[in-house]
């Protein structure tokens, strides 16, 4: 039995694997969760900073939804992500698709199959093998 602290409440609990959180405070996450995303779709255009505050909840946890790709904001949204690889504007997540492509192109060809090489015939020595003594 592997037991830990949560890191939310501090109260011990039977850790299983995952974040360190204990079963009710992961019910009260996902309730936030549902809660702020109800909040983006009937305010679109709120900001990360109002979205926050009017459902009292960190924007370090709201931050933290977007870059897992649980929350998505419209065109038009104040919140503007950028790509952490090219720049590029995108709406949730950390990348954007052309960098999502390239790196998983990057890890499938890392991971590719080895071709074969052509094997080299082994040459025979006629003064290779095994050798008697005269005695």
């Amino acid at each position: 039995m592997n037991l830990r602290n949560c890191s939310r409440c501090g109260k011990m609990f039977n850790y299983i694997g995952g974040q360190p959180i204990c079963e009710p405070c992961k019910k009260a996450i996902e309730e936030d969760f549902q809660k702020i995303k109800q909040y983006i779709a009937d305010n679109p255009h709120a900001s990360l900073k109002q979205i926050a505050e009017d459902n009292e909840v960190s924007s370090k946890q709201i931050q933290q939804w977007i870059r897992e790709e649980r929350l998505m904001f419209a065109e038009g949204s104040p919140i503007q992500l950028q790509c952490e690889s090219c720049g590029a504007s995108i709406l949730t997540g950390r990348f954007c698709a052309k960098c999502k492509a390239t790196m998983a192109n990057n890890l499938n060809n890392t991971f590719a199959r080895p071709k074969p090489t052509l094997e080299q015939p082994v040459k025979k020595d006629n003064k290779a093998g095994m050798r008697f003594l005269d005695t």
